[in-house]
């Protein structure tokens, strides 16, 4: 008999690690449905009008392949010394910490903790973020982290116009701010009517402004106490802020001590990797009186169904869903994965580790300069923590040039100065070489005092906290992060069904080069030549987000979702402008929109005019042309979703794209929902003049635990011209984000899932993410009516399902949300975009044996209500309403009118691998009346006990 080969390919990547269902599950999936084939599905689901015409046809790589390429796109990048400062650092990441929190999945699976049942491991994390920041800054209450410090700036810039009680319309910008922060400061002002004054501090007049911002250090080393300044402001009843160094802060006087009212920054430097820019946590922390007015997340402290001390996010009635354009802000996500990394880092190092670094990194610094003094080199400032400046004339080309030789990159300062700032990773060797780079061939003193006066030495307190405080043997750190992580339930234990957030797959291969040192070390300011590798992968994946969208440029640089709306509109304003159309400030929006669409038309100077649904949930076609009429000549822009929050192609968005156009307002499409159309349509194709892509969803970055994201937009190319501006290069329009191109390293995460799944793979992906959600909601049929759905009765890559019907019985959404944590699952989207219902999503990652046991869960909640609805079980005494069960549950007297078995083995529960969550159902409202967001002292744990 003849051999015949296999046809199996293992290196398939996008059909054998990506795709959960196989081939043959597929055909039972499709033959379920009552379709002969996936293609014919996807016929039935996406319109034919806007479907597009040619293919996805990059040939894909397999895992070994992509990473051979990525070496040798590392390989184009010179890993140099970077003593740039300017706000990014190189830094040592403990690794402890990289092991078993960055590169681990169990902390950059998980989903941002709006379970908080499920998520006290990263919450915890979270709390000790705050506390660190909170104590090193001296203010009591601190943010689970911004996007980057000139984002946080400018968000304290809106903040203090919220809270000043001055009524003065500019806002006082210290001229020794980092550049970038006063560029996005700029950018952000300008459609808010905000004027920006920059100066140096001694020309600041407390009443002309409702309040100012300091850099401390300053971005070319100097420190001065800024107590008399900040009093002046506050007598003409302006706010003070200080943008500050968390390291610098373990031996200078705190903000807090000085009066400042907010202080913000970047935690990069401990222990967060440069990584050309990004991802990295910053923080803001602020006076006690002003937390309701902080934008981001807050972490607060609760109590659950036993008593027993619970986290939880805390102030959640300032959510965009809420509040939408009278939002405080557009931020939606944070940078929690890198928060946890500085967390632990604080806890790792302890506040005499930390200080002890400072210390370090401040006498290097010291030694530096006095030995340049010594040459005869002009020096400043006087008083500095980690950069001094010197003053260099003609030769400064020749000096950075020289530096450059051996292999380190100086700040170049005007025309005559060169920057040094020295970090946690600068040694002996890194000195003399910078002193080789000046001719100087003598070495650095071994001993200088320290370089700032008396009056700005610390003297309080810092991580007094017990937790910074263990002991640092790495077993002990090891099975803290360890016993943290068990605590939360994140991708690698079970499906994460949330609508609109699709969490899929994010590949181990995708992962690891981000941590090769050729990316990691990088500056975001590095010359050109040293980044050749970046530019590529951004050059290369910019042009496939083109193809994949229909769309002809894409800026880099917005780090959010929500940064992207908000560049994106933007962009449509500064088009408008150019035109003259200065009076067109009108946004359509729909009702059904993600809340964060309106909080950014909010931000960028535009009129919020909500759009009606209609009652198959697709946008009111008559209210929309009635509301661009309305407008007339003031329309700017329309904001959708496609498909629609609902889960539904609507098949008349063409029509809304034409008539935006017809009434001059141009088309926002938010890309949020790109998971269910690359491959298959573009938005560029069907109307849309820019889109914002979540790259933590559709491209593969995980969400890391509520961050980080990136949300680049890409444009028509009459928008091209107006996108975001360099933050240090005088542009037209001006940057949203710290760095040129945001959170670079993340960049290679979505580079790598488009480079191994291939145009093939990546439609193949969209096709089964539709298949999936069209099973479960054919399974669930009978038990939960699906909402909404397209013409020929099928829904795009998500459903929902509606729980309202059950409250007659009084059973809430949350009551379900909260049982299906007893099974084992993280629970869909809750009330969004409809109140009281379930919005699933499964991916096309998920395998038909997850469907299924989440499709068991689900039904099995369904028998548990019956029960209710019958009267065979007490509407307030049922597994529902005590859910989510834990071990205290399963081990104390039991008194309730259904079994243990019932309660903590439900159906689709595994048994020898159950999660088993930390805490019982935590009470919300105890947390915001009782609001705590910093570590409580070891006898309120005790207290809590009792």
């Amino acid at each position: 008999m003849a051999y015949t080969p296999v046809a199996y390919d293992p290196y398939d990547f996008a059909n054998r690690r990506h795709i959960g269902p196989s081939p043959a599950e597929m055909e039972e999936m499709l033959a379920t449905l009552g379709v002969d084939s996936l293609d014919a599905l996807i016929d039935q689901t996406v319109p034919d009008t806007i479907r597009q015409a040619r293919p996805l046809d990059w040939a894909p790589l397999a895992e070994h392949e992509l990473l051979a390429r990525m070496r040798s796109v590392a390989g184009r990048n010179r890993v140099m010394t970077s003593l740039i400062g300017q706000g990014y650092y190189g830094t040592v990441t403990p690794p402890a910490i990289q092991r078993n929190i960055l590169e681990n999945p169990a902390w950059y699976t998980a989903y941002t903790p709006y379970q908080p049942e499920i998520a006290q491991g990263r919450l915890e994390a979270l709390l000790n973020y705050q506390t660190m920041v909170a104590d090193l800054t001296g203010l009591p209450v601190a943010n689970a982290s911004l996007l980057d410090e000139a984002t946080a700036c400018a968000e304290a810039m809106v903040m203090a116009q919220r809270v000043a009680k001055s009524k003065a319309g500019a806002f006082f910008v210290d001229e020794n701010c980092h550049p970038q922060n006063i560029a996005v400061m700029q950018t952000r002002a300008e459609p808010l009517g905000i004027e920006i004054i920059v100066g140096a501090p001694e020309a600041l007049v407390p009443a002309q402004v409702f309040g100012a911002i300091f850099q401390y250090p300053g971005t070319h080393g100097h420190l001065r106490d800024f107590s008399d300044t900040i009093g002046a402001l506050h007598q003409a009843q302006a706010i003070a802020v200080m943008a500050t160094d968390l390291l610098a802060l373990t031996m200078l006087r705190e903000p807090g001590a000085m009066g400042a009212d907010i202080a913000v920054g970047s935690s990069q430097r401990f222990g967060v990797p440069l990584g050309f820019g990004g991802p990295h946590a910053a923080f803001m922390s602020c006076r006690d009186e002003m937390k309701r007015a902080m934008p981001g997340r807050i972490v607060g402290v609760s109590v659950d169904a036993r008593g027993e001390r619970a986290y939880r996010l805390a102030l959640q009635t300032r959510e965009q869903h809420i509040r939408r354009e009278k939002a405080t802000s557009n931020v939606c996500t944070a940078q929690a994965l890198l928060a946890v990394m500085a967390s632990f880092y604080a806890v790792f190092h302890g506040p005499k580790g930390l200080r002890a670094i400072a210390e370090r990194v401040h006498f290097n610094t010291a030694r530096l300069a006095a030995a340049l003094r010594e040459a005869g080199a002009e020096v400043e400032p006087a008083a500095f923590f980690d950069t001094i400046t010197v003053r260099v004339g003609v030769g400064q080309a020749g000096i950075l040039a020289a530096a450059e030789q051996r292999g380190i990159n100086l700040r170049r300062v005007g025309r005559d100065r060169v920057g040094i700032s020295l970090d946690e990773t600068t040694d002996a060797d890194v000195i003399a070489r910078v002193l080789s780079a000046f001719g100087i061939s003598e070495p650095a003193p071994e001993t200088v005092d320290a370089a700032f006066p008396d009056a700005l030495i610390r003297d309080s307190d810092y991580l007094t906290h017990p937790v910074f405080h263990m002991n640092r043997a790495e077993s002990e750190m090891m099975r803290y992060m360890r016993r943290l992580s068990d605590r939360d339930l994140a991708l690698d234990r079970a499906m994460i069904p949330l609508g609109s957030c699709t969490m899929k797959l994010n590949a181990a291969a995708e992962m690891m080069p981000i941590t090769w040192p050729e990316f990691s070390t990088l500056h975001p300011f590095a010359p050109a030549d040293q980044v050749a590798g970046y530019a590529e992968v951004i050059a290369d994946l910019s042009a496939r987000l083109c193809e994949i969208t229909g769309y002809d440029a894409f800026s880099m640089q917005p780090n959010s979702g929500a940064q992207g709306e908000y560049a994106g509109l933007l962009t449509i304003r500064a088009w408008h402008r150019s035109r003259g159309d200065d009076q067109r400030d009108i946004c359509l929006i729909p009702v059904s929109a993600h809340g964060t669409n309106p909080a950014s038309a909010q931000m960028c100077g535009m009129k919020v005019v909500p759009v009606k649904s209609a009652a198959n949930g697709d946008i009111d076609l008559v209210d929309f042309r009635a509301r661009a009429e309305a407008a007339g000549d003031r329309l700017a822009a329309c904001m959708i979703t496609y498909p629609s929050t609902h889960g539904v192609f609507e098949e008349t968005v063409s029509e809304v794209c034409r008539i935006t156009h017809q009434f001059g307002g141009q088309v926002y499409l938010d890309g949020a929902n790109m998971n269910a159309m690359v491959g298959l349509s573009r938005p560029g194709d069907i109307g849309a003049d820019v889109s914002h892509l979540n790259l933590h969803k559709t491209f593969a970055i995980p969400h890391g635990g509520g961050g980080p994201g990136m949300g680049p937009i890409g444009v028509k190319a009459h928008l091209a011209p107006y996108l975001p501006g360099h933050p240090m290069a005088p542009a037209a329009e001006g940057p949203v984000s710290a760095a040129p191109y945001g959170s670079a390293s993340i960049l290679l995460i979505s580079w790598a899932y488009c480079l191994m799944m291939g145009g093939a793979g990546l439609t193949q992906a969209t096709k089964v993410a539709i298949l999936n959600a069209n099973y479960i909601a054919r399974q669930l049929e009978g038990a939960y009516d699906v909402l909404f759905r397209g013409k020929q009765g099928r829904v795009a890559h998500e459903c929902i399902l509606d729980t309202r019907p059950f409250a007659a019985a009084g059973i809430t959404v949350d009551d379900i949300a909260k049982r299906l944590i007893d099974n084992g699952f993280h629970a869909p989207t809750m009330s969004w975009p409809v109140a009281g219902t379930l919005m699933v999503e499964p991916t096309e990652s998920e395998t038909k044996a997850e469907l299924d046991r989440f499709v068991t869960a689900l039904l099995s909640i369904r028998e548990e209500i019956a029960d209710v609805e019958a009267g065979r079980i007490d509407a307030a005494n049922n597994p529902l309403k005590h859910a989510p069960h834990t071990v205290q549950d399963l081990v104390a007297d039991w008194d309730r009118p259904y079994c243990r078995e019932q309660g903590c083995f439900p159906p689709g529960a595994f048994r020898v691998d159950k999660y088993w969550p930390p805490v019982g159902r935590v009470d919300n409202a105890h947390g915001d009346r009782n609001l705590i967001c910093t570590c409580p002292p070891m006898e309120e744990y005790a207290a809590a006990a009792e």
